[in-house]
């Protein structure tokens, strides 16, 4: 009966299910999730995701930190999102303190952004084209990444985890070198992604196991709060940097990417097209970068006044939003995170109910899951 009865389109599992752990890996690996995993032969009948095995309780540690301290806790969440991660908590406090930062430095942030969302989709796209089985994939993808990180390493000084950003504007000015880098970067990349269509995209087997698979609807992302290509990919229209534009956002013109299908494919596909946009986005800025400072003079402590404050960015994984509660002290009284990752996950159980345990990984695969942003 378990594969016949339904509710709300998820198979309801049964005790004649045979119940499989996909994961977890050691525990000292950097990313540990386990999916509890119930079968009717090679059915999936339903799945719940075990999160928390590298629970670190980012939240609480921020009580304790000072605001120039937390900001370096951030990118420990999507790590693949770093720079926006330090960006968005720095936009928060800059926020509370009324403090507008030089344009130079909104460039600066804009500009390295759009490389950290290259960067990660990149990962992303070969990861994920192994996984399937192209396994030259992750050959082809980690030589773009490797190009980004270069560039982060020469201005930011750290290729991985920058923490480039800090309450008033930016560490450091950009390297002399950054702005050629950049642009050559950008004609490489330019060449590269028709390469990735040709390996990948366009690949019958690869197309036979994403279209179709793992459907969702618009109506659910919505309710289930999925966000980023993820949502786009369902026709939600949900990018931050359109609705709620932060830095240098406001002053370029790009595409939010949609799509109706609502697949693995279609999510596929928003990160694909994602990655011109943001090349799109750089050309704008990397020749405009206007002169001046690159860091607002702060107090040597920093006190946010009492009350309550958001902020929200569009990360390479969908929408995160930062809330701060202040008592007026140099540490925050709370800081809450609303993570993209956490909310994409649970959405898993509906889009796999009722495939075969294979398309189990094509469907995780597409939702482009960070098990730190999920555990913090």
């Amino acid at each position: 009966m378990a594969a016949e009865e339904t509710v709300k389109n998820v198979i309801v599992p049964n005790e004649s299910d045979y119940i499989i752990n996909i994961g977890p890996q050691h525990p000292s690996t950097h990313g540990v999730m386990r999916f509890e995993t119930s079968l009717q032969g090679e059915t999936v009948t339903h799945i719940r995701p075990h999160c928390g095995y590298i629970h670190r309780g980012m939240e609480k540690m921020c009580e304790k930190d000072t605001y120039p301290q937390i900001v370096h806790l951030t990118d420990r969440m999507d790590y693949l999102s770093a720079h926006m991660y330090n960006e968005a908590f720095c936009l928060c406090v800059e926020k509370a303190l009324q403090v507008e930062v030089p344009e130079r430095v909104k460039y600066i942030r804009t500009i390295i952004d759009e490389l950290t969302r290259i960067q990660s989709h990149a990962l992303w796209w070969c990861a994920n084209g192994m996984d399937l089985g192209a396994t030259s994939c992750f050959f082809y993808g980690l030589r773009e990444r490797d190009l980004v990180l270069d560039i982060f390493e020469e201005t930011c000084h750290a290729r991985f985890l920058q923490s480039y950003n800090t309450p008033g504007g930016v560490m450091f000015d950009l390297h002399p070198n950054f702005q050629k880098r950049v642009k050559d970067f950008l004609i490489h990349l330019r060449k590269k992604l028709p390469e990735y269509d040709k390996l990948l995209t366009n690949n019958i087997i690869f197309r036979q196991r994403t279209e179709g698979i793992g459907v969702l609807s618009k109506e659910d992302a919505i309710a289930y709060g999925v966000t980023g290509p993820s949502g786009r990919g369902s026709g939600f229209s949900c990018d931050v940097r359109k609705i709620a534009p932060y830095s240098a956002y406001p002053y370029v013109k790009f595409e939010e990417k949609l799509a109706t299908e609502g697949d693995s494919f279609a999510r596929y596909r928003m990160r694909m097209d994602e990655m011109w946009e943001s090349a799109k986005i750089i050309d704008q800025l990397i020749d405009n970068i206007p002169d001046g400072d690159y860091q607002v003079k702060m107090k040597p402590v920093i006190k946010l006044p009492e009350g309550e404050y958001f902020q929200r960015v569009e990360t390479a994984k969908g929408e995160l939003d930062v809330f701060i509660v202040s008592t007026g002290e140099k540490t925050p009284y709370r800081v809450h995170f609303r993570t993209p990752c956490f909310s994409n996950l649970f959405i898993i159980n509906k889009l796999v109910s009722g495939l075969k345990i294979a398309d189990l990984i094509a469907v995780s695969g597409s939702l482009d899951l960070i098990i730190p942003d999920i555990d913090r």
